[in-house]
């Protein structure tokens, strides 16, 4: 997928109307309050010594920083935004260590994308990231749509 298709995703994805349930879209999922796209994914890596791994995960994070290139020159250099203390928060949850609400796309995205550039532009955040679900899982490069503030 192109550049270009990449931003006409999001375009798309800013345009909709959120869902009242949880599931999947033709591009990825979606809730009440978000659309997440998964723009790229990749191969998985059962058989990899590692090689092709680092390979595909820069490969990922520079298709991420060029798209944050094209979406920055529309709105403004993206926030940085780091999920591991989100993460650490949800698990807390999880295990009924905290009494604490993690609202979605957030949680979910915690569990997956270490960081975000993240763009607030008309009442709703914009967020690119790259997720892996773990060490055999493949990369995906997310674009997520949200009215819900970050936690």
């Amino acid at each position: 997928m192109s550049s270009a298709q990449h931003l006409a995703a999001i375009d798309l994805l800013r345009s909709r109307d959120f869902p009242a349930e949880h599931g999947r879209s033709e591009r990825g999922s979606e809730g009440p309050g978000f659309h997440i796209a998964e723009l790229l994914t990749s191969e998985a890596f059962w058989e990899d010594n590692g090689t092709r791994w680092q390979l595909i995960e820069e490969q990922y994070d520079a298709e991420r920083d060029a798209l944050t290139v094209l979406l920055a020159d529309r709105w403004g250099p993206p926030q940085k935004f780091g999920l591991a203390s989100l993460f650490e928060r949800t698990v807390a949850v999880d295990f009924g260590d905290a009494d604490e609400e993690i609202p979605e796309p957030w949680a979910q995205l915690s569990s997956c994308v270490p960081d975000l550039h993240l763009w607030r532009v008309d009442g709703r955040w914009i967020a690119l990231g790259v997720a892996q679900w773990d060490k055999e899982q493949p990369f995906q490069l997310l674009a997520v749509v949200t009215e819900t503030d970050p936690p």
